[in-house]
């Protein structure tokens, strides 16, 4: 059985991750309106937010923490489609398509997230075309990082696809106060899921990386120690 969830309280006019949101250019009557109708739930490590094929009955804002947006595929493996972080809003896509999640949300550490219903989220953004033109932004944004995956899968090597996913992890969480090591803590079997390769491939790459003095483990987070090699084995341009 799933763990309970405790519903917390976030005020929306003092939010820190709204700076990052799509919600930050609200104006006073808007953003009340949002803080009046949401309601905010504290998440353990594990848990899901929304379960893929279900129907969306608003959309999800992540105040702190830290998800992996999983699809299960016809082998019935998971596949991490997306990393999301403070500020991200969740399942806008179902929500605007009127159509089931394609994938579900999974908690990578405790998390809170505030969910906005349906009735709400568009009378904002029907009032505000700002809103609306940012999410469709964002939108853009991600399917080009979709289209740009797909790329990489069929004309990358593995070895620069594991590179480049370290820098993605960077650019998404970011790095601890030391300025080298990773602010995720993600398994070796989400990084394979997040590469569509095997667990085994993972831990491999890790160590020849490690070997070669281009990183080294704390925990299970990763410290980057060569920055400019890593990037040339991810062959991207500087």
């Amino acid at each position: 059985m799933e763990k309970a969830k405790n519903t917390v309280s976030v005020d929306c006019n003092i939010c820190k991750s709204r700076n990052f949101s799509v919600f930050n250019n609200l104006n006073g009557t808007e953003l009340a309106h949002i803080n009046d109708h949401k309601s905010c739930i504290s998440y353990k490590k594990g848990q899901y937010i929304f379960h893929e094929n279900s129907y969306p009955q608003g959309i999800y804002c992540l105040n702190v923490g830290k998800v992996k947006i999983v699809r299960t595929g016809k082998d019935g493996k998971d596949q991490i489609v997306r990393l999301s972080r403070d500020g991200d809003i969740l399942g806008y896509r179902a929500l605007l398509g009127d159509s089931k999640y394609n994938a579900s949300a999974i908690t990578l550490e405790d998390t809170t997230v505030c969910f906005i219903s349906k009735a709400s989220f568009f009378n904002v953004i029907h009032s505000n075309r700002n809103l609306s033109s940012d999410i469709i932004k964002m939108f853009a944004g991600e399917l080009g990082k979709a289209e740009q995956s797909i790329t990489d899968i069929s004309q990358k090597s593995v070895k620069e696809r594991m590179a480049e996913a370290l820098f993605v992890l960077k650019d998404t969480y970011g790095l601890e106060q030391d300025g080298a090591t990773i602010s995720v803590n993600l398994s070796r079997e989400d990084i394979a899921s997040l590469l569509g390769v095997a667990t085994e491939t993972v831990i491999r790459l890790l160590s020849v990386f490690k070997r070669d003095g281009i990183l080294e483990f704390v925990g299970k987070k990763i410290k980057i120690l060569n920055a400019e090699q890593l990037l040339k084995d991810a062959n991207l341009n500087d």
